[in-house]
């Protein structure tokens, strides 16, 4: 029989994650948007309290819990603000593909420095010309010597500002199409290595998201993943099945104190006599948006579920990622309604959080990208 019951370590877990949000992230979540401000010191509270990077294995430093975990917490952080959210999973996406595809050392040595040093890390694989259409990659390394040569560019790299080293998706073998990508890890002070600017986006503007740029950077050979070329496109999309059951969480979380704020206002203001949310208009609103809170729910911890089970999740996570990044913005979309005029004043907290949903609809793959991955699985059979 399914059990949804969360063991006591979980529950204890969950409720860390919300005392953290209410403590730490709610009280500057304004503050950090207004001024773009990315939320370092929070991350490394964040950090040393043990609610980051969870799935980092125990033999490298890390918690060694599952996907599972992750979603507990991230939900909480994002209901708590995210923007700070997105800042804080930027590591925990960057190292999956490590954990799934690096040697032995390099485990060693890079989960290690995020686990044991609170390194920051960052996920470099969308380019200008090259976002949902990863195939279409231009970036290439190029074997000279004992070392790559890197050149090319990427772009929407969240943390990038911030990050001590990246994951780097390249073309090893230019003529192979996507599997002559490899991966590798370069550092941020490597020479021929720059940032741009950062981006002025929308919503989540604590989460620092820039270009990086690479004019003939040299990584040794023991930089590159695995230890050999190839295989770095399906090692990249591996860690989309573990970092979409997550972005379903912040997304859940966001729908939520969406909700929460609109529930609470629609008790406290008072029209045509009484309350907004006696208004059977109102009440089918707020029905609407609980329901489609815990469907939500409901399909990211089935996702996640299946990743620590073993079960390849790649379907269950689209459908996550999809159906909670849109009823965030559905979600977030009628708490500024039931705000009415206030709800479009940046004074109250659902006009940014409607700004920040809209993203959730476009990285970490689009809603229209999750509708292919769907119709793709349910008929490769035929």
């Amino acid at each position: 029989m399914v059990n949804f019951k969360l063991d006591d370590m979980q529950e204890g877990l969950k409720e860390l994650a919300h005392e953290f949000a209410i403590d730490e992230i709610r009280p500057h979540a304004e503050h950090w948007d207004e001024n773009s401000e990315y939320p370092k010191d929070a991350i490394s509270k964040a950090h040393d309290l043990g609610i980051l990077n969870l799935h980092i294995p125990e033999q490298y430093g890390g918690m060694g819990l599952g996907c599972m975990e992750e979603v507990l917490v991230n939900e909480e952080l994002a209901w708590g603000d995210p923007g700070f959210a997105t800042a804080a999973y930027a590591t925990a996406l960057a190292c999956a593909p490590i954990i799934t595809g690096a040697t032995e050392e390099q485990k060693q040595i890079w989960l290690r420095r995020v686990a044991e040093e609170g390194h920051l890390a960052s996920y470099a694989v969308t380019e200008p010309g090259a976002g949902s259409d990863v195939a279409a990659c231009k970036t290439t390394a190029i074997l000279d010597g004992d070392d790559y040569v890197i050149n090319g560019e990427k772009m929407w790299i969240t943390g990038a500002g911030y990050s001590d080293f990246f994951f780097v998706l390249a073309k090893t073998d230019p003529e192979a199409g996507y599997r002559g990508m490899s991966g590798f890890i370069v550092e941020k002070d490597t020479d021929g290595f720059s940032l741009g600017k950062k981006e002025t986006n929308m919503g989540q503007r604590c989460s620092d998201t820039r270009s990086i740029v690479f004019d003939n950077v040299r990584v040794s050979k023991d930089h590159l993943i695995g230890g050999s070329e190839s295989g770095g496109w399906m090692n990249a999309m591996k860690a989309f099945d573990v970092s979409r059951p997550n972005i379903a969480a912040h997304a859940t979380g966001l729908a939520r104190a969406s909700y929460e704020h609109a529930l609470q206002y629609s008790n406290e203001r008072m029209t045509f006599g009484k309350p907004l949310h006696q208004h059977q208009a109102i009440q089918f609103m707020l029905a609407d948006m609980k329901t489609k809170i815990e469907a939500s729910r409901m399909l990211t911890w089935k996702s996640a579920n299946e990743s620590d089970e073993g079960i390849r999740n790649t379907e269950s996570a689209a459908h996550a990622k999809r159906f909670a990044a849109d009823t965030a913005m559905e979600v977030s979309t009628d708490a500024v309604q039931i705000f009415g005029g206030y709800g479009y004043s940046e004074e109250y907290p659902v006009a940014r959080l409607m700004r920040a949903a809209k993203v959730m609809q476009i990285y970490e793959g689009s809603s229209q990208v999750q509708r292919m991955i769907i119709g793709r699985e349910i008929t490769k059979d035929f």
